[in-house]
């Protein structure tokens, strides 16, 4: 158990505070200061922890040998309203966390050519921290870009969509998580009980985890 937290904690930390830290960051550059004046705009894990979506939610999921993974930080306070230019500031803003994830996942292949440099007793341990945080960062990444409020897909949906349809979809943000909750969990119990297979938003997850981590691995050079 403590060598399964071992190779996970790192991973999960720096994933989280990464995303949560860029959009901050990217919002002070065009506009907001608002999570710079709170303090989130911090490489800090402890300000962006949430203890149930940034540690217990993605373990048990782990444990479960779940398809897929997710969980989620502390949201970093944006006032889009205070960007330069409040749609297309949305959209970046929401991009920089999901955009953040997937260069820490490029560093991560990037990293791997770099294992023989390490003492042979630690490199298996850093082989498996490693490959957790290139799967963790493109799951999180394809999980934040699904395209619901509040998460980062449906933000930048919300900042495409003509004025009519952007407004509609924005009022669904404080039933968002409940709808997806419904979609990853009770649809599926519903379609075993009658014979079917819903589990499609599990499915696309992992479909795209995988597809986006072969793609990384062959950029890198680490398949042929």
């Amino acid at each position: 158990m403590a060598y399964q937290i071992s190779i996970w904690l790192l991973p999960v930390l720096i994933a989280v505070t990464f995303h949560e830290a860029a959009h901050g960051f990217v919002a002070r550059l065009l506009g907001d200061d608002t999570a710079w004046r709170l303090g989130r705009v911090s490489f800090n894990p402890l300000k962006h922890i949430d203890p149930f979506g940034t540690v217990l939610l993605p373990g048990m999921l782990v444990l479960l040998h779940s398809p897929f993974l997710f969980g989620y930080a502390k949201p970093v306070p944006v006032n889009f309203r205070a960007l330069r230019h409040p749609r297309s500031g949305m959209i970046l803003v929401a991009a920089a966390g999901p955009g953040m994830n997937l260069v820490l996942a490029t560093l991560s292949c990037l990293a791997f050519h770099f294992v023989d440099a390490v003492p042979a007793a630690a490199a298996q341990w850093l082989i498996e921290n490693l490959e957790n945080a290139l799967l963790l960062n493109v799951a999180l990444a394809m999980f934040n870009l699904l395209p619901l409020p509040p998460l980062d897909g449906g933000r930048i949906l919300v900042g495409l969509l003509p004025e009519p349809l952007a407004i509609a979809v924005s009022k669904l943000e404080p039933y968002g998580f409940p709808i997806l909750i419904g979609l990853l969990f009770v649809l599926p119990m519903v379609g075993a009980q009658i014979g079917f297979n819903l589990d499609f938003i599990a499915r696309l997850l992992a479909t795209s985890t995988r597809l986006i981590i072969d793609g990384l691995l062959r950029v890198t050079g680490n398949v042929q």
